[in-house]
């Protein structure tokens, strides 16, 4: 709950600035005849292929429902899966030409939109933010499933 002066507690900052990150990726994905977890997918795609036990890993999904999003993303013509070339029995997921032209396009746009989420701040208020938000995913070994704004993978 706000105080007077409109401050709110640091849990309840973080949700509801998670809630606010997850509409604008949700709204975002959607325009883009994606979900968000295909956006994602796309997203941790975009620097290379993986195996699908390190996407597993990377997006902390349960092999079964990763294998459910792969398939999905596959019939969309936007991922492809190849035989892994050190592993006989395992397999990479990687972008098709058409997945990574539209990563990049829904990269782009998701990072302009939620850009735009601290656009009352002020340049030295973003950077303590951004320095804040930067070492709590640090010290939480976040792993890296959306590059920084600005340093898109490639």
């Amino acid at each position: 709950m706000a105080d007077e002066g409109g401050r709110i507690g640091v849990v309840a900052a973080l949700v509801r600035a998670t809630f606010l990150v997850n509409a604008v990726y949700a709204e975002s994905a959607r325009e883009y005849g994606l979900t968000p977890q295909q956006g994602q997918l796309l997203c941790v795609l975009m620097p290379r292929s993986y195996a699908m036990g390190e996407l597993s890993t990377l997006l902390r999904l349960a092999k079964s429902s990763l294998t459910g999003l792969v398939d999905r993303t596959e019939r969309n013509g936007l991922v492809r899966r190849e035989p892994h070339p050190r592993d006989p029995r395992g397999t990479l997921v990687t972008l098709t030409p058409r997945g990574r032209t539209l990563a990049r396009e829904f990269y782009d746009e998701t990072c302009r939109r939620v850009d735009e989420l601290p656009a009352g701040l002020a340049p030295d208020e973003r950077e303590v933010l951004a320095t804040l938000l930067g070492r709590m995913v640090r010290d939480n070994e976040v792993p890296i499933v959306f590059a920084e704004s600005g340093h898109p993978p490639d």
